[in-house]
């Protein structure tokens, strides 16, 4: 049976993105953050292609067990920690590396008592975000707390994360650059503070781990600029394809809530795809898409199944025809303007019923 719908991921070009990184931040090692299904793009597939990092950062718990018995085993970070003793035991049984960035954690770990250290420790400062972390003013504290305590090892590092490092003109990612070596400044430990934004436009926070998520994926952490400025591929191609071309006379309107009128006698492509899938439903009128090359504008509302394009321009177009609505030829920075929201929103966002194929 053929896909309705299919996201192609490019395996080659999560490899040329994490040659990206490389070379912009040559003196760091690199921690590929692959949270939330890897933003979408599968999460052992996303582990497998990059099996040249350094490591792996994740958001949730059962997202570093699944690696680890798939065989993954550089090392995973968990990027919010843990919450509960359960979840220690669960972290240490899978040999995950912990953030801790509250008191309850520190907490956590000073319960846990084993022969042997097990758990390799980042500490998250706060230095401006205010969502995750420690205040810097703590970190001789929570160092001499975690010396003591007999689960850790002596792989104890610092990160931080920035608020606004993809704005260029603003000052807080120099505010917070300078707050985190400050609090560091008397401390011989491994760091990490760059993002994606910051591994392209802040060297002086490349440090000794760099933290990429967005740019891996072929995606610009800038509002103002797509991945080829960057040399970044982009690793997601939606496609699907026309399954009906209507002829529709002027003065009709077309789809739910008649809110697009035809200006004159003209073909009406319909495609595969819509809010079901995961297309946003609320995409702005002549949001483009791609059918033989030629972009080619959304008409009329998503429909949970359907859209709606305007064929007057490409008169060759028959059913069955490929229709790309994001990826190659078609950046998704730009469906992500169209729609009012970022391109991380659309690539997390798609639905099951979407297959998915490596090329």
């Amino acid at each position: 049976m053929i896909p309705a719908v299919e996201a192609s991921i490019s395996c080659s070009a999560l490899k040329h993105n994490l040659e990206r990184v490389r070379q912009q931040a040559a003196q760091s090692q690199v921690m590929a953050i692959i949270k939330a299904n890897a933003y979408g793009h599968g999460l052992l597939r996303t582990a497998r292609a990059l099996i040249d990092a350094d490591a792996f950062g994740v958001a949730r718990l059962a997202e570093g067990i699944e690696l680890r018995e798939q065989g993954i085993t550089q090392p995973v970070v968990l990027l919010a920690g843990v919450m509960t003793l359960e979840e220690l035991a669960l972290a240490a049984q899978y040999q995950l590396d912990l953030v801790v960035h509250q008191e309850m954690q520190l907490e956590l770990l000073a319960q846990w008592q084993v022969d042997e250290p097990c758990f390799n420790v980042w500490i998250k400062l706060d230095t401006g975000m205010h969502r995750l972390g420690l205040a810097t003013s703590q970190l001789d504290i929570v160092l001499k707390r975690l010396a003591t305590c007999k689960a850790v090892t002596q792989s104890v590092s610092l990160m931080t994360h920035f608020s606004s490092a993809d704005e260029l003109d603003k000052p807080q990612t120099s505010d917070q650059i300078s707050r985190f070596h400050h609090a560091i400044e008397n401390h011989n430990k491994k760091t990490s503070l760059a993002n994606s934004a910051a591994i392209l436009a802040w060297p002086q926070s490349h440090a000794h781990w760099v933290r990429p998520g967005i740019m891996l994926y072929g995606v610009s952490p800038f509002e103002n600029s797509t991945a080829h400025e960057h040399d970044l591929q982009p690793v997601m191609t939606l496609k699907t394809s026309v399954m009906a071309i209507n002829q529709v006379a002027k003065g009709e309107a077309i789809g739910y809530g008649a809110t697009w009128h035809c200006p004159e006698t003209m073909p009406v492509g319909i495609i595969a795809i819509g809010y079901g899938d995961g297309y946003p439903r609320h995409i702005k009128l002549g949001t483009p898409v791609l059918i033989n090359g030629l972009r080619v504008p959304i008409i009329g509302r998503v429909s949970m199944d359907t859209m709606c394009v305007d064929l007057r321009h490409c008169s060759d177009v028959k059913i069955g025809d490929t229709v790309t609505l994001w990826g190659e030829g078609l950046p998704v920075e730009e469906i992500a303007r169209c729609a009012g929201t970022i391109a991380y929103e659309l690539l997390c966002q798609l639905t099951p019923r979407v297959q998915f194929v490596e090329v």
